[in-house]
């Protein structure tokens, strides 16, 4: 295999004629190039990229980085001294056919700044792979990121081993190999390191790339959040209404940086501070710059952002507007605008943003529009329109609510909240998360990030009826064709606290960051007003949460402090109580607060959450809705509410995150006995026969082999014309007790139509049936009939899987019937599923209570529908060609799971939102 491979290496870098023949030619390349590999990376220090497949017209770029690389990389990837590369070379390393030859290259402008290949050796299943690296760019996690889009693209051409030639010298490619988590072999051949390791993505590889990518998003959002100084860039005729109130604003904020103010068209500028900044014409006349903020009119902004790249600055903030606006040639506008930023490594919050907040001591930057902006906190939050960034900022000052940092996204041409949720994960300075969220970019990848950061901070999303569904003004992406439940539960599955509004948003908030978090479900209720106390259990009581009452209405107001003091820590501190709620009716703001500091002062001495509700005020002035905070205590704030509904609801969803915390394992649940790369090839055999966008349904056998490779037997049938065929067949099956069914989809659900016959238990009564069976049948048009053998009596259920465009896989679940499609009582879930995620599908219906037994029916094997689901999760997360497949009636008893019919429909895949490989959300 070595000489094999030395001889591909040889072709690579000698003048024969290439091995692939029937090559693409120039001419060619525009109709087979596959744009779906394309994808904009960060780099390990922050910066963006632009990852391709390799085009004719890169030997310049390819030319000019081989120029720049010295005597040692040169020898260390083609084993011998080369000055320069032949004509033949550049154009068999930039033509490729996208299949058995594919190349990807790196590209930071019209640099090249690396190149990865491979070709598929004599083996189909195998590909050898090579990686040149600028010299230049060293040290930047290139190599990592070409092998991983490399092996992305390999495994969809079915390839699912790489191997490599390395001179042992060679450190940094060896490294890179040993550092991809897969189980990588060596082999010392003849002066060679011979490496070979299957491409299939492992837990080991899947985290060393999530954690790649973690690190280098994360660093990329540090930078646009700690800048050491700050260019505000606009032009003289908007000066003194857009630039120059934002220098004031970030002056006064105390940022620790130098500020530097750009007018581009020069003139008289004013500073009513009496403190100039550095003003300059030009941001070519800035030093040191790191982030720009742009005023500028629309028609400008790209030409400043190209000159903010040249000038070195690695990130911008856009609060220009205009873009959403545009219709069509806005978002034009904006995509440009993208591609120009990311050309110069650059990120890009906005366009149309309401500003970015920074409290940390170290830096204290407030960049945004407002004149009140929230103090500092730990509570870090994220918005999409600069509306509802302004609304928040808002919000979070009436309510008191401290903020370490805020981002207002504006339309989401790049910086996302995907990306903020990698930086808080590293920030001391953030304990809670919120986002506000009108559209999804890559909501695989948020669940990824969200569950792995729920772990250990809460997660809260706000989200409008539409999220998912539709694209708001501004923004690009794709939309979901799932049911919104389906949404709902990718955030449950992930662990993320949902809200259905901005309100609720921060009601959970202020309580997460200024108390612990409950140990359990039980609560105790103070009050002044036996009314509201019970308001406050019948509330807790729809939520599952136990509520411990007092034995009376309490005068809290005429009892001396120290004993209504003891009293609350009394009903906080019992042994039978994981949170507390006080409700106190009184039209005296001034009473209310002294209750307020009492329930403070107990919370500061013990370790649970403690609410209250001042329903009686009625100044709006006097308002204690927030954070109500005693000057006098070091504490946070007792986290108080409008109604009791309000405090309930908030602590409702703080014991379930608690609970999905404890019980999250955050292991994927893997099956035994499978084998993708069988389904891949049956699939792969299918492929040709699907045109364009129409699907292709599986005959019956083809579904049998398809389930089969994923261990899911599909109970054998066959379909007869005649009684006696009926009868010959029988034996084929197994043996009687046998069924009859219509072969149309509709009528085979329906025993009360004809098109279903069962509980056949000999010939004679077959041939009768069938004879009745064709009769019924002929009046719906329908003739064809199947015989099955039928399946022990049980529970009837539905199992269904989709690709959809925005979300991927979707796995649904419910009880077979009428009731279930008519009252949407089903389960969703996104692969890839934990054990626990399994356990709740199929826990989820209201109707799965049949499974277990109530109303004295017998318990069936819900394990077995527990790994069939886990089985239909896996392969329909493997095979996004399959746009379809439903198992139904899936049929459980107390010994047996029968699958009883299954359809499975191919399509023409789109590009997964989140693949194994590293790629922004936008």
């Amino acid at each position: 295999m070595s000489e094999q491979l030395r001889a591909t290496e040889s072709h690579q870098i000698g003048s024969r004629e290439p091995l692939i023949k029937g090559a693409p030619t120039t001419a060619e390349i525009p109709f087979i190039y596959p744009a779906h590999w394309e994808a904009d990376v960060v780099l390990r220090d922050g910066a963006t990229a632009h990852l391709r497949p390799v085009i004719p017209t890169d030997r310049n770029a390819l030319q000019q980085m081989y120029a720049g690389q010295s005597e040692r990389t040169i020898y260390l990837r083609f084993f011998a001294p080369k000055p320069q590369l032949s004509e033949k070379e550049l154009t068999r390393f930039t033509t490729v056919d996208h299949k058995d030859r594919v190349a990807f290259v790196l590209m930071l402008g019209d640099e090249m700044i690396g190149i990865g290949r491979f070709d598929r050796t004599d083996d189909p299943t195998e590909a050898e792979v090579a990686f040149m690296i600028s010299d230049r760019h060293q040290g930047r996690g290139i190599g990592s990121i070409l092998l991983e889009h490399l092996a992305a693209a390999a495994k969809e051409l079915g390839i699912n081993k790489f191997a490599a030639e390395v001179l042992p010298q060679n450190r940094a490619m060896l490294n890179v190999f040993a550092d991809t988590g897969y189980d990588v072999s060596r082999a010392f051949d003849d002066g060679f390191v011979m490496v070979r390791f299957d491409i299939d993505p492992t837990d080991r590889s899947r985290q060393v790339m999530e954690s790649r990518e973690h690190r280098a998003e994360a660093k990329s959002i540090s930078e646009l959040l700690n800048p050491a100084s700050i260019a505000v860039v606009g032009s003289s005729s908007t000066w003194s209404d857009q630039a120059q109130p934002m220098i004031e604003t970030i002056r006064q904020g105390g940022f620790q940086g130098k500020i530097w103010g750009v007018c581009l068209e020069g003139g008289a500028i004013s500073d009513s501070t009496g403190e100039s900044p550095n003003i300059v014409t030009s941001v070519d006349q800035t030093e040191g710059v790191e982030l720009a903020l742009i005023t500028v009119p629309i028609e400008q902004v790209e030409r400043v952002v190209e000159s903010c790249g040249r000038a070195g600055i690695r990130g911008a903030l856009i609060l220009t507007r205009g873009y959403a606006e545009d219709g069509a040639r806005g978002q034009v506008r904006q995509k440009a605008l993208v591609r120009t930023a990311r050309s110069f490594g650059m990120r890009i919050i906005g366009p149309a943003s309401f500003g970015i907040l920074n409290n940390s001591p170290e830096i204290n930057l407030d960049a945004t529009v407002n004149q009140h902006d929230p103090q500092a906190g730990t509570l870090g939050v994220f918005t999409q329109s600069a509306v509802m960034g302004e609304m928040f900022s808002n919000m979070a000052v009436r309510r008191r609510i401290g903020v370490s940092s805020l981002v207002s996204a504006g339309n989401r041409a790049d910086v996302s909240g995907n990306d903020l949720m990698q930086y808080w994960e590293d920030d001391p300075g953030t304990s809670v998360c919120a986002l506000y969220l009108e559209s999804i970019g890559n909501p695989r990848k948020f669940s990824r990030i969200a569950r792995r950061l729920s772990r250990n901070k809460p997660v809260i999303v706000a989200k409008n009826a539409v999220t998912g569904m539709q694209l708001p003004p501004g923004h690009t992406g794709r939309t979901s064709i799932a049911p919104a439940t389906a949404l709902e539960s990718l955030f449950k599955q992930s662990g993320v606290i949902s809200a259905d509004s901005s309100e609720q948003v921060l009601d959970i908030a202020q309580l997460l960051v200024s108390m612990p978090l409950p140990s359990g479900r039980r609560l105790a209720v103070v009050s002044n007003a036996t009314a509201l106390a019970q308001m406050v259990a019948d509330r807790a009581n729809t939520q599952e949460i136990e509520v411990k009452l007092a034995d009376a209405a309490l005068d809290l107001e005429h009892e001396d402090s120290a004993f209504v003091q003891q009293m609350l820590r009394t009903a906080a501190e019992s042994s039978d109580v994981d949170a507390l709620i006080v409700v106190f009716m009184h039209e005296d703001a001034q009473v209310c607060r002294e209750i307020a500091s009492l329930a403070q002062r107990v919370a500061e001495e013990i370790t649970k959450p403690i609410l209250a509700v001042f329903p009686g005020i009625i100044e709006n002035a006097a308002s204690m809705v927030g954070l109500v905070q005693d000057s006098t205590i070091e504490h946070p704030g007792l986290p108080c509410y409008a109604s009791p509904m309000g405090a309930v609801d908030s602590l409702a969803a703080v014991m379930n995150y608690v609970e999905w915390r404890e019980k999250e394992g955050g292991t994927y649940a893997t099956p035994s006995g499978v084998s993708p790369d069988t389904a891949a090839h049956l699939i792969a055999d299918f492929m040709p026969r699907v045109q364009g966008e129409n699907l292709l349904p599986l005959a019956q056998e083809d579904v049998a082999s398809l389930l089969d490779a994923y261990g899911i037997e599909l109970l054998p049938s066959t379909t007869v014309d005649s009684p006696q065929e009926a009868v010959d067949r029988v034996e084929e099956l197994g043996s009687y007790p046998v069924v009859l069914k219509s072969t149309d989809e509709a009528l085979s659900k329906r025993l009360d139509l004809g098109g279903v016959r069962l509980g056949i238990e000999n010939a004679e009564q077959l041939r009768a049936e069938f004879e009745t069976m064709k009769k019924r049948l002929a009046r719906y048009g329908k003739q064809e009939i199947e015989l099955q053998k039928q399946a022990e009596a049980g529970q009837s259920a539905v199992m269904e899987a989709i690709e959809d465009p925005l979300l991927g896989p979707v796995i649904s679940f419910g009880m077979s019937g009428d009731t279930t499609a008519l009252l949407e009582d089903w389960a969703y879930r996104i692969p890839p599923l934990t054990k626990r995620d399994v356990e709740k599908l199929i826990r989820s219906p209201k109707a799965a209570s049949k499974l277990f037994g109530d109303d004295d029916l017998p318990e069936v094997r819900v394990d077995l529908l527990e790994d069939l689901a886990t089985r239909v999760a896996l392969m329909k997360d493997n095979h996004p060609e399959i746009a379809s497949l439903q198992l139904s009636p899936v049929i459980v008893s107390e010994t047996t799971l029968t699958v009883a019919r299954a359809k499975i429909t191919l399509g023409n895949p789109r590009q997964r939102t989140d693949s194994a490989r590293r790629s922004l959300s936008a």
